[in-house]
């Protein structure tokens, strides 16, 4: 999701893993809203992007965060947000700038785009044409990545295998609490003011820097997952500075909390069901022949399931993060046969499920504390949150131990920095033509999301992908050439444009 995903972000993490065959500090005076125009670009070439160009866009840490809720006083500051750009290839007939955020949120779109992912850098064929007549940009969002500050917190105070996420007493409740609150305040000693002002509203302000930053009248953008919220926060505050929007696996962020737990359990259990099924049916099912689903149940009831990688037994919690985040790609999925294979072999290890949980990625600070801006916990008490996981194990009776949105709300009870961006209704109204692309079968931004965004943003149309994982670009050649096509064009595709890929159209893991 992006979220998630999103290092979520995990998805910067399989977006990186990828290989698609088919990829200053100026005074703060000077910036009572946005940057000065302007960008001193040098050389920072990789492997994989010899002609990336790095720059950097410092804005004030208090953007005022005029739709947030409770904030804290005024806080003086500011932060870098670092950028890379892949100029463009055909510069006779050059666009303009599109600008990228591959999900989280937490992701670094500066490393995902100097390092191949989303197909840009490594050029598939359907977005060929977007590195010949697009400047690409990557950017870490406040307090992500490489900005500085950053958002800074101590691994193991920030996750404890040991406390429970369904708490099931009284006692199990507040040892939550006070974990968690434990957890902010020392984010809050390690990070500084900012922590208090990375939501995705404040966020969006810095798009808008971003654009006077590098002279563009009008940007183009490209978000998935977690991306599409920052990117429609963005329209609803500055829709006249858009010349084309994709935001692909669709996060809706005017939908209730409790509405969004239900909803993305259910689509994670989609997802094992549907892997599950893929699985019977499959030669590159390394379990193929054997009841998986059985299996994948019985691992998750184990008490005791050593991980190498960790050093010790993995709990269940752990064991079903690792496997969820296999199911964003489908080109995954024979890798994910093979890691549940071995943590259910005769001699057991986990560390294929475990390494691969987005509890241990780099990323999870920031995905804790922007998640609790944007996703704080709704739960009133410990018999409610009770209930609620309940009804979440009815929605998920086998894959309930993890999905992203519990993992935000668990995760935000009892944190201590006030929420500045809850859900609200932000319509979109008066922008170009807005590109929603939902996946019938995403196991982390369910097809609802999209169909809700899209009902959101006044001038959209919704491309629906039939298809497995998570958001078309990272699955469907067919949605990435939509894609590519509407963002060159600007004219958005016609109602009821759809995709339908087979597994042997998705997009292949790395060998």
């Amino acid at each position: 999701m992006s979220w998630n995903h999103r290092g979520r972000a995990l998805l910067a993490s399989v977006s990186l893993s990828l290989s698609l065959s088919v990829s200053l500090l100026l005074p703060l005076a000077a910036l009572p809203a946005s940057a000065e125009p302007g960008l001193a670009w040098r050389p920072c070439p990789t492997r994989y992007s010899p002609t990336a160009q790095c720059a950097s866009v410092t804005v004030p840490i208090d953007r005022g965060n005029p739709d947030g809720g409770t904030r804290f006083a005024y806080r003086k500051g500011a932060v870098t947000l670092p950028l890379v750009r892949l100029p463009a290839e055909d510069p006779a007939h050059r666009i303009g700038s599109l600008l990228t955020n591959p999900g989280g949120p937490g992701g670094s779109g500066v490393d995902v785009i100097s390092y191949g992912g989303q197909g840009l850098a490594l050029q598939t064929p359907e977005l060929a044409e977007l590195r010949k007549r697009f400047d690409v940009i990557g950017f870490d969002p406040r307090g992500v990545g490489h900005t500085t500050p950053a958002i800074t917190c101590d691994p193991k105070k920030l996750y404890d295998p040991a406390v429970n996420r369904f708490p099931a007493s009284r006692a199990e409740y507040d040892a939550l609490v006070a974990h968690n609150r434990a957890a902010g305040e020392d984010c809050l000693a390690r990070t500084g003011p900012l922590l208090s002002q990375v939501d995705t509203q404040s966020a969006a302000e810095d798009i808008e820097s971003i654009r006077v930053a590098l002279g563009e009248s009008r940007i183009s953008w490209l978000g998935v997952s977690y991306g599409t919220e920052l990117g429609a926060a963005y329209a609803a505050k500055y829709p006249g500075r858009l010349r084309a929007m994709v935001l692909d696996g669709a996060v809706d962020h005017s939908r209730p909390t409790r509405r969004s737990i239900l909803e993305e359990a259910a689509a994670t259990e989609d997802g094992l069901l549907r892997f599950v099924s893929w699985c019977a049916g499959s030669g590159e099912c390394a379990m193929r022949g054997q009841d998986v689903l059985a299996k994948y149940d019985a691992l998750l009831s184990a008490h005791g399931v050593p991980s190498s990688q960790l050093g010790r037994d993995a709990t269940p919690d752990e064991l079903a993060a690792g496997f969820y985040g296999y199911l964003y790609v489908k080109g995954f999925w024979p890798l994910l046969s093979q890691a549940l294979a071995q943590a259910t072999s005769a001699t057991p290890d986990a560390s294929g499920l475990t390494g691969a949980a987005q509890f241990f990625s780099p990323s999870y600070a920031a995905y804790r504390a922007v998640g609790c801006h944007d996703s704080p916990a709704p739960f009133t008490g410990p018999v409610d949150m009770r209930v609620m996981g309940e009804l979440l194990k009815t929605a998920a009776p086998h894959s309930w131990r993890y999905s992203e949105f519990w993992d935000f709300t668990s995760g935000c009870t009892g944190w201590p920095i006030p929420a500045n961006n809850p859900p609200h209704a932000r319509p979109v109204r008066g922008s170009v033509g807005i590109l929603v692309v939902g996946n019938t079968h995403d196991p982390s931004t369910p097809l609802v999301w999209a169909r809700g965004l899209a009902a959101d943003i006044r001038n959209s149309t919704l491309l629906i992908n039939d298809g497995d994982g998570h958001t078309g670009l990272l699955n469907s050649p067919c949605v990435r050439a939509e894609e590519a096509k509407y963002l060159v064009s600007g004219i958005i595709p016609a109602p009821g444009t759809s995709c339908a890929d087979s597994r042997e159209q998705a997009a292949a893991p790395a060998r």
